[in-house]
């Protein structure tokens, strides 16, 4: 008993004394573990000065690696900056992802546009919206007259206008709700831009009255420098309708708020219910065809969507090639750094303690390359955009809002992080498990594998070659969709015409009668410009948005419908079909005698006449058109005096639709009025000379021709061809420049793998040619052994392409997604540059001296 009270009191005091010594037990377990956390830092500094120092040993190596990086974090950072400007960055609006926009459900597809029904009976649903505002499709062109005339972009809208879309003003106010119904007066509200620039940011503009074509409108406020509209609009106007008004025509659209607590989806469900009530009161005839609500950024972004993802899936695979060609790059240095290894080990070093160092090499070439990405993703995608902004939407005007923000430094970081360790890491684990005794017992210069013993590397060539294919296949096809659309007859000569566009809003032109004269005058002065051929006016040229009006055949049975059918309709002068050269298949045109006191006539296309007239001869037929849309479409039976050439009046891509075309001088006065009022009027000219040439001439005649009214949006009907197909143009160009890009680093992967596969299996071939093999069999070994990798990943990619083409399918005009010419002329021509990058490494290795080898031996 006593020993065990000896013994237990011995520990106590053994305790004690190395508390004493020791001091506090947690204190010192946490000075441990902050000297082993420095000790870590420490030894990673000590990896990262080492990785500078051998790189900086290596310049051409760093270089290569450095620029391969750039070029593939680049193109990533270069289209993930404008998907964030487009897709991911908020709109500039108080929470923005509660306004939704209103649709109404087409049978073509749903459309943001309104009646003044639809409007009513939108903002009478309370429970579910709020600040349900109507406003413009799109800008329309405002003169501000005066002593220096300017066209400018106006927009009309309702007076919750400015409360949804959260603008506030550093001036004055915005509309009332009086000022916005009938005869409520004339008044705008100055955008920040505008205040600045040309009114020189006059602290007592509230109040003044500013010449909107040639009319008073007095200034009620300036709205405040961040608001950014859209449309984007230099001033805007009041809506001035009633409500209690049926006009059935859909000229404007509708965007509201959700409700505090309403999802989208009982919001449709709402409108669902009032939909239903609408069909049973009759309140509104197009509750037949549904109502939708969607997100209003949804409705801005469109359909550019599919593109920009499109060219994600692109540049992810111009970064694997990149990744792949890089490792090729590290498994080359490392194995070169065998016997470093070896001696490291030898010396104690753990495998983890090798892996980590190899990793700081990737990720500190990563990270830099990733720095030399951002300045060029930026930079090229800007220079990019300004040549062609491809009509892409929140980008700003040629690519302004591009720029780098903390989304995009994240994006570059971690991207760059996540490359390094991914081609860091296959290297890594390959070297960092040396065999120390062979290791060292070999000589420097028989390090590594032998010659045709690189499976590895030829597995990495395999996959570039496979994804250059893949993104190869997809340019060809998007260029051949290019060509094709440069192809496509219109329908007309836009070869020397010219267009400009001039408001004719106030009051001056809102009888036909006006509107005629001021055709006769300005085509008189347009026509006696030396250079000019013809000249003529309408509402709609090719490529600008056209009603589609239902028209009934007089004399023909209707049947159940209430009409025969439905066409696109346009207004036009005499002229208009000299300036572009469309052909008159049967019948005439129009002359100056179709003045609004002759009988009333009109032409249609050739589509219409085949599709409502089969087989038959429409010239003396009767038509009506409007029917049924109320007083101000109510038009007189018409008779159709010829046919003429179908034109591609919508875009490109589509087919030649129904259309109907009356002479300016005959349109009604409620008709001219409201065109007026929302749409410029276009002017068209047929030049024996450049067209910009003489265009300030024609400016200068119309603008005296109207009593000063400004005009603008000149641009040859070259330049409109152009901007109809821009965004094809920019999918072609960006993905053709990512797969160049494949290509290269593809062929660059399989230049340096031969070449190393003979550097390092030289000794090989001395050997082979010792025992007799001639310069021919040694050139067909290497060419043979190149070439099969590529003639694998060629197969494989083919493969590939045939799957996944099919997702650009929406993309394509003119070439199916099997085209017969890309999918060989791809494979060959990768084949030829591969065959060309193997070719001059075995033609070095023809030259090998065995004797010189063997002697180094």
């Amino acid at each position: 008993m006593c020993r065990l009270i000896q013994r237990f009191t011995r520990r106590r005091s053994y305790r004690e004394l190395a508390r004493r010594t020791v001091g506090n037990l947690t204190a010192s377990e946490d000075r441990s573990r902050e000297a082993s956390q420095w000790q870590t830092l420490e030894s990673l500094w000590a990896d990262v000065k080492l990785v500078v120092y051998q790189l900086r040993k290596s310049p051409l190596f760093t270089a290569t690696v450095i620029a391969t990086l750039g070029l593939g974090i680049g193109a990533n950072t270069a289209i993930f900056s404008v998907i964030d400007a487009v897709m991911l960055k908020p709109l500039s609006y108080p929470n923005p992802d509660r306004i939704v926009q209103f649709l109404l459900k087409f049978p073509e597809g749903p459309r943001p546009s309104s009646s003044i029904a639809d409007f009513r009976l939108w903002r009478e649903q309370t429970r579910a919206f709020q600040d349900v505002s109507a406003y413009d499709f799109a800008a329309i062109g405002l003169s501000l007259t005066g002593d220096m005339p300017e066209e400018l972009h106006g927009v009309h809208v309702t007076a919750d206008y400015f409360r949804l879309f959260g603008a506030s003003t550093i001036l004055g106010r915005t509309f009332s709700t009086e000022e916005t119904g009938p005869n409520g007066g004339n008044f705008v509200v100055l955008s920040y831009g505008l205040w600045k620039s040309r009114f020189e940011s006059d602290s007592n503009i509230v109040g003044k009255t500013v010449s909107l074509d040639n009319g008073p409108y007095t200034v009620l406020g300036v709205t405040d420098r961040g608001f950014q509209s859209d449309p984007a609009a230099d001033l805007w106007i009041p809506f001035q309708f009633s409500l209690i008004n049926e006009d059935p025509s859909h000229y404007f659209q509708v965007a509201g708020r959700l409700k505090p607590g309403i999802t989208l989806e009982q919001a449709n469900a709402h409108l669902k219910l009032a939909e239903a009530e609408a069909r049973r009161s009759h309140s509104s005839a197009d509750a037949e065809m549904g109502f939708e609500v969607k997100p209003l950024r949804d409705m801005i972004v469109g359909n550019v969507q599919s593109s920009l993802l499109m060219m994600a899936v692109a540049v992810g695979f111009v970064l694997l090639i990149a990744c792949a060609n890089v490792t090729n790059l590290l498994l080359v240095r490392a194995t070169s750094r065998k016997f470093e290894f070896a001696i490291r080990s030898a010396l104690g070093a753990g495998r983890i303690r090798i892996v980590r160092q190899l990793l700081t090499e990737s990720i500190v070439l990563s990270l830099i390359g990733g720095a030399l990405g951002v300045a060029i993703g930026v930079a090229g995608v800007r220079a990019l955009l300004a040549i062609n902004s491809a009509n892409i939407p929140r980008i700003g005007q040629s690519g302004i809002s591009i720029g780098v923000d903390w989304r995009i430094l994240i994006f570059t970081i971690g991207l760059s992080l996540f490359t390094g360790i991914l081609f860091g890491m296959f290297p890594a684990l390959t070297v960092s498990r040396p065999d120390v005794n062979n290791t060292l017992k070999e000589s420097g210069n028989q390090q590594g594998t032998g010659f045709g013993q690189n499976r590895a590397r030829s597995l990495f060539v395999i996959c570039q070659m496979s994804l250059a294919v893949v993104l190869l296949i997809a340019a060809s096809l998007l260029i051949r969709t290019y060509i094709a659309l440069r192809e496509v007859n219109p329908g007309f000569e836009p070869r020397n015409a010219l267009v400009m566009d001039i408001s004719l809003a106030g009051n001056r032109f809102v009888k036909t009668a006006d509107v005629s004269s001021f055709v006769s005058n300005a085509r008189a002065h347009i026509n006696g410009i030396p250079g000019v051929q013809d000249s003529a006016m309408t509402c709609c040229p090719p490529f600008t948005s056209r009603f589609g009006l239902p028209f009934i055949v007089v004399g023909r049975s209707l049947g159940d419908s209430s009409g025969t059918g439905d066409a696109l309709w346009t207004d036009v002068s005499p002229g208009y079909f000299d300036v572009f050269k469309i052909p008159i298949l049967r019948g005439r045109s129009f002359t100056e005698q179709d003045s609004q006191a002759a009988p009333p006539v009109v032409l249609i296309n050739e589509a219409m006449a085949k599709e409502f007239w089969p087989n038959q001869n429409p010239l003396g037929e009767q038509i009506i058109i409007g029917n049924g849309l109320g007083p101000r479409f109510k038009d007189v039976p018409r008779q159709i005096i010829g046919v003429v050439g179908n034109t591609r009046d919508v875009d490109l891509t589509t087919t030649p639709s129904p259309a109907m075309i009356i002479p300016q001088a005959q349109e009604s006065n409620d008709l001219t009025a409201f065109w007026s009022q929302f749409g410029p009027a276009y002017w068209l000219i047929r030049t024996r000379v450049e067209p910009h040439q003489i265009a300030p001439l024609v400016a200068k005649q119309l603008s005296e021709a109207s009593a000063g009214l400004a005009v603008g949006h000149i641009r040859s009907m070259d330049e409109v061809m152009r901007s109809s197909i821009s965004r094809q143009n920019f999918n072609m160009l960006l993905l053709t420049i990512f797969a160049s890009a494949a290509l290269l680093l593809a062929v660059v992967g399989i230049y340096g793998v031969v070449s190393y596969s003979i550097a390092q299996g030289s000794r090989e071939i001395g050997v082979r040619m010792a025992l007799g093999a001639g310069r021919t069999h040694i050139r067909n070994l290497v060419l043979r052994q190149g070439m099969l990798s590529a003639v694998i990943g060629v197969s494989i990619g083919l493969c590939a392409a045939f799957g996944l083409v099919r997702f650009i399918a929406s993309l394509l005009f003119g070439v199916t997604t099997w085209d017969p010419a890309v999918f060989l002329s791809v494979p060959l021509l990768l084949l030829s540059a591969a065959l060309l990058a193997v070719g001059l490494p075995a033609r070095r290795a023809m030259r090998i001296d065995p004797m010189r080898v063997l002697r180094n031996e």
